[in-house]
């Protein structure tokens, strides 16, 4: 007797997911281990945004606007350096300060974005595998419960073909009220994923943004100063130039005066 007591009591705790499980079939099974790794992919990347989202703080802003003025090794230091808390898993500073580095050691401009483009996207790449996942559970959701309506419909046809057409209404609207169950399952799930994950890509974007803006900021100081090294060889030139008319001059001003 306890036995039974305890199987009717576990029965009547988990007697509405026993009984979609029922109406849906497979198809239901897959669609509610869908639903729990969307809700889970979504908690993981509230959490990877709280602790490891690349934010621009003031202290970091300050050292950029710095840098525009006086680039120089103390600014990179004042960029790098992270206080205590959550600053201490914020990639974006170090990230700014090797954008320096690459500045002041003097490297190309090619391999200063190739470097700076190589560190951003590991800084983001956290943020992209759960976007991808919920998006593809948001897809995948009404797609499975279209199939679950199609395989409860087949059923139900066929269950009024082995009668000989003798089946009656109710019997039949039942099937089709249970094959329509995945359908509506799979719409409910897709909903609120898709929210989900236009709100992670909206936040993703802001966040890119605003580290491109402050990495451009830092590599303009070194794009704005190459015009001036154009200038020297043009001058040289010049100045080459007048030495050898005078020159042409003075021998022509000899051969007359012999």
């Amino acid at each position: 007797m306890p036995d039974s007591n305890a199987t009717t009591s576990l029965a009547g705790q988990f007697g509405p997911l026993h009984q979609l499980l029922d109406y849906g079939g497979p198809v239901m099974g897959v669609l509610l281990v869908l639903a729990l790794i969307g809700l889970a992919t979504f908690i993981y990347a509230i959490l990877v945004g709280v602790l490891f989202a690349p934010r621009a703080s003031r202290t970091l802003r300050d050292a950029v606007s710095r840098w525009e003025q006086a680039p120089g090794h103390p600014v990179i230091e004042e960029a790098g350096q992270t206080r205590s808390g959550l600053d201490r898993l914020n990639p974006l500073p170090a990230v700014v300060a090797r954008a320096m580095q690459g500045v002041l050691s003097g490297a190309t401009e090619t391999q200063q974005r190739e470097t700076v483009a190589r560190l951003a996207q590991r800084a983001l790449q956290p943020f992209e595998s759960p976007l991808k996942i919920i998006e593809v559970i948001a897809a995948l959701a009404p797609l499975l419960g279209l199939l679950g309506t199609v395989m409860g419909m087949m059923e139900a046809f066929s269950t009024m073909a082995s009668t000989a057409g003798r089946a009656s209404a109710s019997q039949l609207s039942g099937g089709i009220y249970q094959a329509l169950m995945t359908t509506a399952a799979g719409l409910v799930i897709a909903i609120p994923m898709a929210a989900m994950a236009a709100w992670m890509e909206f936040r993703l974007r802001r966040l890119s943004t605003q580290m491109n803006d402050l990495l451009v900021r830092v590599l303009s100081v070194t794009t704005e100063a190459e015009p001036e090294e154009d200038s020297d060889p043009v001058t040289q030139a010049e100045v080459k130039q007048v030495n050898l008319t005078e020159r042409e001059r003075e021998k022509r001003f000899a051969h007359a005066a012999g």
